[in-house]
């Protein structure tokens, strides 16, 4: 997760507004920082953190100018997180017509905030942490290679055909668990 030193960094060290954080999901002295850069076609960037321990719970970013909105949670606070979103839907919303998009990989954030800031043009896709045995490594770059296709042009198909498989019914999440747990059952089709 960021931290509050990257973050100010990243803002470079302006901050516009501030307030007490209104939902109730990250405690009592959660706080967030907004910078913005004062162009209603602009940029904004916030932070929200604990006051007492300076841990931070989430950093968001806004950019108006093509109305998107990213956000990274801290993994240790998104059950609260998804826990009130539930009962709460506006938690997910932006601003009037945007959600947020959330994001998994702390270097995603980054580089989407660095390029909204500079105004220039950004990957809007998002980035899947994904983790391989050097066996499995070796195994899936061998593949990659037979279909004359990048190591992350592979993995990219093979998550999209494991979202179609999913939303078709094929795979269900029992099938997920008993090959996440090491049964290597094929997924009932």
């Amino acid at each position: 997760m960021l931290s509050m030193k990257e973050f100010m960094e990243m803002a470079d060290y302006v901050i516009s507004e501030s307030s007490d954080y209104i939902w109730d999901c990250y405690g009592e002295n959660a706080y967030q920082l907004d910078s913005w850069n004062g162009k209603q076609d602009g940029y904004s960037f916030t932070i929200i953190f604990d006051t007492k321990t300076q841990t931070v719970f989430e950093v968001q970013a806004h950019d108006y100018l093509h109305e998107r909105a990213y956000r990274k949670i801290n993994p240790y606070h998104g059950n609260a997180h998804r826990k009130e979103s539930a009962t709460n839907s506006d938690m997910n919303v932006a601003w009037d017509g945007v959600d947020y998009v959330d994001l998994d990989v702390d270097d995603d954030f980054v580089q989407k905030c660095l390029a909204i800031k500079a105004g220039e043009d950004y990957d809007t896709r998002v980035s899947v942490p994904v983790d391989f045995s050097d066996e499995e490594l070796l195994q899936y770059m061998k593949l990659a290679h037979e279909r004359d296709m990048t190591f992350n042009e592979f993995v990219e198909m093979t998550l999209r055909e494991f979202m179609v498989a999913v939303n078709k019914g094929y795979i269900n999440k029992k099938d997920v668990k008993k090959f996440i747990s090491g049964k290597k059952d094929k997924p009932s089709t």
